[in-house]
């Protein structure tokens, strides 16, 4: 159950880093506040890769082993684009709403996952896939008001969960591709090759687009290093828990992070819960629990 303490972990992290993010977004615009977490997660991934080499004593795995890049650039380029998504979601809802809108990943996960990498889950796991996901749509759909602004953020929320399942199979699919024998260095050895590839693309993206962005980028360093250290840390943890479970698995527990998002939106952010997210989020917590006991 080691994956679980990851998740956890990573959910938790990812959480502040989303709401240092949002913040940025307000001064950076969607394109700088995603680069953030790259450009300033990079480093740590980097201290986090020689700190488990130098742990172990083992060397880092081989840049050239064969399936490793199609799979690394599968779960760069996706993140990306789900983390765009995801902040522009965040600028048209709450907090806790756009949070809920991702978490719909774990279905689309589980059939990626089955699929591309023919993970399999069991019956249990699968009951415990469906509630969670069905307290995320308690949370996120309401009866009535779907006007044109709703229905833009459905979209794209949902487009960012795909996005972001996308990533979670890439990086499990580089990770196994390693078959290196110690996961923590494949993980950390794959976290740090996708940051820099991302660092990369988004910085050379804004350089030819819009420099300015890079300078306040710069100029905004304190609260970027946060985020940075953030998304690193929860990356980090993402990655270790791929390498031991199903990405399923990983990523239905992670909708635990919609009740952290709740705690940021509500003492944060000063924005209220209805009774009907109060009611998605018991079916979440029932989805877990189940999880864990399918997998335990």
């Amino acid at each position: 159950m080691l994956w679980a303490v990851f998740t956890i972990i990573a959910a938790a992290a990812q959480t502040a880093r989303n709401a240092m993010q949002r913040e940025l977004t307000t001064k950076l615009g969607t394109a700088g506040a995603t680069h953030v977490r790259f450009l300033f997660g990079f480093p740590f991934a980097v201290l986090f890769l020689i700190g488990t080499m130098v742990v172990t004593k083992l060397p880092p795995p081989s840049l050239t082993t064969p399936g490793f890049w199609p799979w690394i650039v599968l779960g760069a380029l996706s993140q990306i684009i789900a983390t765009a998504l995801m902040l522009s979601v965040m600028n048209r809802r709450s907090f806790v709403a756009a949070t809920a809108y991702i978490k719909t990943e774990p279905v689309q996960v589980a059939v990626f996952g089955l699929v591309f990498l023919h993970d399999q889950i069991s019956a249990g796991a699968a009951v415990a896939i469906i509630v969670a996901t069905a307290g995320v749509l308690t949370m996120s759909i309401k009866p009535a008001a779907a006007d044109a602004v709703r229905l833009g953020s459905t979209l794209l929320g949902l487009g960012a969960g795909a996005m972001f399942a996308l990533s979670a199979i890439g990086y499990r699919g580089a990770i196994l591709a390693l078959a290196y024998p110690n996961f923590v260095v494949a993980a950390t050895f794959a976290l740090v090759v996708s940051l820099a590839m991302q660092a990369g693309t988004l910085t050379l993206f804004l350089a030819l687009r819009d420099p300015l962005v890079l300078r306040r980028i710069l100029r905004l360093w304190r609260p970027s290093m946060f985020a940075g250290l953030m998304g690193a840390l929860g990356s980090a943890f993402w990655f270790l828990a791929f390498a031991i479970t199903a990405a399923s698995n990983v990523r239905t527990l992670a909708t635990i992070e919609i009740l952290f998002a709740q705690v940021v939106s509500t003492f944060i952010f000063k924005q209220n819960v209805s009774f009907r997210e109060m009611c998605g989020i018991v079916l979440i917590i029932v989805g877990v629990s189940m999880l864990i006991c399918a997998t335990a």
